[in-house]
């Protein structure tokens, strides 16, 4: 876990990880939201909506977001404020995801970072775009 200061982060900091989306994570999405809709599950309901296989839920994707910013950018002082995001294709089980977020701006009045978001599959193509502000805790001073 990153543990950046601040001060330590500069416009154009970048973070990136790599997870891979699974048939437990997603029941374990379902488990936790009840959103038993068949796109998520079932292979013929979503073939027969033009998908390849059932799709795994565009906020379980945005969930890693939460990774992102609590884990690596800035990491353990980080407070997600808002995130705005638009979902540019669909996620199957078994994507490996790369989840990207680059700083583009600083408010130094108020210790808040604005940051670019990606989410690309394993064909480098943009599943989820948008952007993330990030405040620090108050352990961040200094």
């Amino acid at each position: 876990m990153n543990a950046y200061t601040y001060e330590e982060i500069e416009i154009g900091h970048t973070e990136t990880f790599e997870v891979t989306v699974t048939e437990e994570s997603l029941d374990a999405f379902r488990g936790i939201t009840g959103d038993v809709n068949p796109l998520h599950r079932d292979d013929e309901f979503a073939k027969a909506r033009g998908m390849k296989g059932h799709v795994a839920f565009g906020l379980l994707t945005a969930s890693y977001l939460s990774a992102l910013a609590g884990v690596y950018l800035p990491g353990k002082r980080s407070l997600v404020q808002s995130l705005e995001i638009k979902f540019a294709s669909p996620v199957y089980p078994g994507d490996t995801l790369t989840v990207s977020g680059e700083v583009t701006e600083k408010n130094d009045a108020y210790r808040v970072l604005r940051l670019k978001v990606a989410v690309r599959n394993g064909k480098g193509e943009k599943v989820l775009r948008g952007t993330m502000q990030i405040g620090f805790t108050e352990e961040g001073h200094g």
